[in-house]
């Protein structure tokens, strides 16, 4: 019996038993092993602008950062944080308490969640939704709620019935993701202001995760949860400097929110990370001080990227869904005669050398999300003009 314990209890924590290895482990690896184009995770293939990293790299010479930095972040980024939000959408926070910066938003997700839910309590999110939100829910002992996107004219769309009828007695918090992963939908106003007036009606916390408010596109144009009637005092808003200047290895995120929920999602992030990313936190204090022309060039280069793929998988057969926001596109595999998308992103490797996500990953329902597939568009041109290309040969008729 060596290597077994002596308990016949499982070794992992049952909260955490349904989540695996992750399904972007896995297509990763399938990527690898069969040489595709990985349009799977989330990442960009490039790096930001150089200026940023050269502010990380004269950082690290100058002695800044590299050993603990303070608890809430450092000030020069702080501020920085607080400057950005007041420039772009006149939100007015406090740099020494109502900012906090976080390991990457993934950090600021699990600590706002577990700072801020008790067993018992229930979270509502929008389905599908973002892995982590799951894991973070169900390690904080609340009860996930699932409010479910619906394709209705070309985008995915929140039924406001739906999302009143999910809030109970019981539930603590609203989870809202606005630009949206993986459907690519940006809330419009009356969706927002329909979520601030029952947050405000019934009581609620809101963790608004807005990582990728830069990158919207069109007609579409980003609200901050926090900007509505009675949201600010109630709502823990998520920014990323990962989605925001292309340095996803950096783990740079942060909150802004009222003191009270800053210092009780402080409480919990101490004793996750407690301080993390020290020189990169002055190279991103550089980076949101740039000027508006770097942030129109990332999104105006994003959207003709997604563009560019867009039409290969519409030549492909796929039904494209649009993309207001982030930088995935939902499609539907059906046009092509497939309904299981576990199935058919098994098999695209071998069959395109592309490599995508089954959205049903990211449901509770997963009948709901069986036969949407999300794809990656953070990719070089060239990437995506190959990947667009091969899905043509293999699909289309």
């Amino acid at each position: 019996m060596t290597g077994m314990t002596s308990s016949a209890r499982p070794l992992l924590n049952r909260r955490l038993a349904e989540f695996g290895t992750t399904i972007f482990a896995e297509m990763s690896a399938l990527a690898l092993s069969t040489g595709s184009i990985n349009l799977g995770q989330g990442f960009p293939d490039t790096d930001g602008p150089e200026e940023v990293r050269e502010a990380a790299v004269r950082a690290l010479r100058d002695g800044r950062g590299n050993q603990y930095p303070p608890g809430p972040g450092v000030p020069e980024l702080r501020t920085a944080v607080a400057a950005h939000q007041e420039r772009r959408y006149g939100l007015s926070w406090d740099p020494d308490t109502e900012v906090l910066i976080t390991a990457g938003a993934t950090e600021a997700i699990a600590a706002a969640l577990l700072a801020l839910v008790e067993p018992g309590d229930e979270v509502v999110a929008l389905e599908p939704y973002y892995d982590s939100y799951a894991a973070c829910i169900a390690m904080a002992g609340g009860t996930r709620v699932p409010v479910t996107l619906r394709p209705h004219d070309g985008r995915f769309r929140l039924d406001l019935d739906e999302l009143r009828a999910a809030v109970t007695d019981r539930t603590r918090l609203l989870l809202i993701n606005t630009p949206h992963n993986p459907t690519g939908t940006v809330l419009t106003r009356e969706e927002l202001t329909a979520v601030a007036e029952l947050a405000v009606e019934r009581d609620l916390l809101v963790v608004a995760d807005e990582v990728y408010e830069h990158l919207v596109f069109d007609e579409a144009e980003h609200l901050p949860l926090a900007t509505f009637p009675g949201m600010r005092e109630r709502t823990v808003t998520i920014g990323s400097a990962g989605k925001t200047f292309s340095f996803t290895g950096w783990k740079v995120g942060w909150i802004t929110a009222a003191p009270g929920l800053v210092s009780a999602v402080r409480s919990a992030k101490q004793f996750l990370t407690y301080v993390s990313s020290g020189p990169f936190q002055y190279a991103v204090a550089e980076a949101l001080a740039l000027p508006e022309t770097y942030f129109t060039a990332f999104r105006e280069d994003m959207r003709a990227k997604r563009d560019l793929l867009a039409t290969g998988l519409k030549d492909a057969g796929f039904e494209v869904f649009r993309t207001a926001g982030t930088y995935f596109i939902t499609t539907d595999i059906r046009p092509l005669g497939e309904t299981d998308g576990f199935a058919f992103c098994r098999a695209l490797p071998e069959r395109a050398g592309v490599v995508a996500i089954p959205n049903a990953v990211f449901y509770d329902h997963r009948e709901a999300g069986a036969p949407f597939v999300r794809f990656a568009f953070c990719k070089r041109t060239e990437v995506l003009a190959d990947a667009a290309e091969r899905l043509r040969k293999a699909f289309a008729h």
